[in-house]
């Protein structure tokens, strides 16, 4: 849900996602004048008890001086910034948010406006759409304090970092199969990598509980690595041998014909009752210990019929190896690319296609945004989108990006493509963001992180999906599988969920989004410091300065209007 209210000059709007509230402060400059920031109060209503939130910057003058790890409430040490997310939230609570704007000295604070906003964070489960982001910020700070860094035990799975770094994603997989009861029901899966074996005992479960199970994953002859073994078809068998459910799969092969055949990278799964779609658990996950609790990624869970039914005719098709032109033609017949924007609702579009038509389809909604883009590149940014970033319409576009150039790109090519994606970065709209962590300690009071291993190729960003205004009155949500690439429209299998005009669906991947942003901005800058390790802390402005950036002509003046819900 989303609220907006204005006290006595002081706008504040709070998003509420099930995890996350993104809040969004606005005043006039004329206001500013001697802000030294905002003090965030939250009293939980649901567990009865309140208090100041925290932040990590202290005054110079006021510094208790507490070491690398400790937090400061905002009543002492402010937020200096107009937009903040409270990343403690829990599902399902009702909140109340008072924010004061605070003037003075450090040592004596005085708070001169205030504003409150009530909202409850969405349940998790029980909405046509439910929608479980993993942490996803595969090195934090959190993870330093709570487990050192250590990674989860691969032989114990009640290791409490599983359940941390999961955040509810394994649950809801699990959740899901579980609603198979018996009898009746069926499942069908449809995974480029089957290796997690939790997953596949808890599909022997379900067939033992006698319901209809079939298991579609990748079994592609893709070329072998290192050690030989072909990736992921080998790893995919061995865990449905230990599972024990052979007589439950099939290998999907994408192309039989030609020597390096595309990848069937679906990680989708159907549930039906008497042979009759129900719904569906798509997203970018990956059946994976990486997948799951590596890497960012989202499991979105469908309780449409006629959405599930899409995904069930899609498995039904790939399930007995049609010829790669065949199903081309086929998707692109059953599921055509809309003209202009789509129908209200929720929509599919399925590869692989004949044309690039659903790939320039996605970059003239992302050029169309009318005031704000979200988007997420797990292998590089296409020059389709290249070009959205060059010359949309938004004034206010982010992009949030694995790596800045996609692995592919040859050592000779790699210094025009650095400096076309440094030029894209230095346009005033633009706000990029790229995976990385803190590889020293104690800069600027952080902590040094370390990354859990269970990724190696796409090791922080791995989701797929594109925001359109999402905290507009009409938002377009674009998630799945694909990667917005050229090889996920005209040769892989893929599947792509279009979701236009629902803004709980919006407001949950926009506060997700900005977790993960600000997450690897921050990063990202960090390590681009020449001597980190030496960098001085830096505390909270006194001078009156610090909030002249975000007025006029600037990207943050622009995030500040968006995020506040200023017209």
């Amino acid at each position: 849900m989303r609220i907006r209210k204005t006290r006595r000059g002081l706008a504040l709007q709070a998003v509420a996602g099930i995890n996350v509230v993104l809040l969004g402060m606005d005043m006039t400059a004329a206001d500013c004048a001697g802000l030294l920031g905002f003090a965030i109060h939250r009293t939980d209503h649901t567990e009865g008890n309140a208090g100041w939130l925290c932040g990590m910057k202290t005054f110079e003058a006021t510094d208790p001086g507490l070491g690398p790890e400790a937090r400061y409430t905002t009543d002492r040490h402010p937020i200096q910034g107009f937009t903040w997310s409270d990343f403690s939230a829990k599902p399902d609570h009702r909140y109340t948010y008072r924010v004061q704007a605070l003037r003075g000295t450090a040592a004596a604070l005085e708070a001169y406006k205030e504003v409150e906003v009530e909202v409850r964070t969405e349940s998790e489960f029980g909405g046509n759409h439910d929608v479980f982001f993993n942490r996803g910020a595969a090195a934090s700070q959190e993870y330093q304090r709570r487990f050192e860094g250590i990674p989860p035990d691969p032989k114990n799975p009640l290791d409490p970092r599983w359940a941390w770094l999961s955040r509810h994603v394994m649950e809801a997989i699990v959740a899901f199969t579980g609603r198979a009861a018996g009898r009746g029901w069926g499942l069908r899966v449809a995974a480029y990598e089957f290796r997690l074996p939790a997953f596949a005992h808890e599909l022997r479960k379900a067939h033992l509980r006698g319901a209809d199970v079939k298991i579609l994953h990748d079994g592609n002859a893709n070329p072998p690595g290192d050690d030989g073994a072909v990736f992921p078809r080998d790893e995919n068998r061995a865990v449905v041998a230990e599972a024990r459910i052979k007589g439950l799969t099939r290998e999907r092969v994408t192309r039989a014909d030609v020597k390096q055949p595309p990848i069937s990278h679906h990680k989708f799964i159907v549930l039906t009752k008497d042979g009759r779609a129900e719904a569906v658990l798509t997203g970018s996950t990956n059946f994976s210990l990486g997948g799951v609790f590596g890497q960012s990624n989202v499991v979105h869970c469908v309780d449409d019929p006629a959405v599930a039914q899409a995904y069930l005719d899609c498995w039904n098709k790939i399930a007995r190896n049609p010829p790669h032109g065949e199903l081309r033609d086929g998707f692109e017949a059953r599921h055509p690319v809309p003209a202009g924007l789509p129908s209200p609702g929720t929509s599919v579009l399925l590869s692989p296609r004949r044309s690039l038509d659903a790939l320039r389809w996605y970059a003239e909604r992302a050029r169309e945004a009318p005031r704000a883009l979200f988007m997420t590149f797990a292998f590089g940014m296409n020059d389709e989108f290249k070009q959205v970033y060059r010359d949309g319409r938004a004034p206010l576009r982010y992009a949030l990006l694995d790596k800045l150039l996609a692995s592919g790109v040859r050592r000779e090519q790699r210094p025009a493509a650095e400096a076309e994606m440094r030029a894209l970065r230095a346009l005033p709209q633009n706000r990029f963001a790229v995976g990385n962590l803190l590889a020293t300690n104690r800069f600027d009071r952080w902590v040094r992180e370390t990354l859990t291993g269970l990724n190696s190729h796409v090791r922080y960003i791995h989701t797929k999906f594109m925001l359109v205004d999402p905290l507009g009155r009409d938002p377009l949500v674009v998630t799945g599988s694909a990667n917005f690439s050229e090889a996920s429209t005209t040769a892989n299998d893929e599947n792509m969920l279009v979701i236009r005009g629902d803004t709980r669906v919006a407001d949950l991947y926009v506060g997700e989004y900005m977790r993960l942003w600000n997450h690897y901005a921050f990063r990202e800058w960090a390590a681009a410091q020449p001597h980190p390790s030496d960098a001085k802390f830096r505390h909270l402005d006194t001078s009156d300065r610090w909030w002249r950036g975000y007025f006029g002509d600037t990207e943050r003046s622009r995030q500040r209007r968006y995020f506040s819900g200023a017209s």
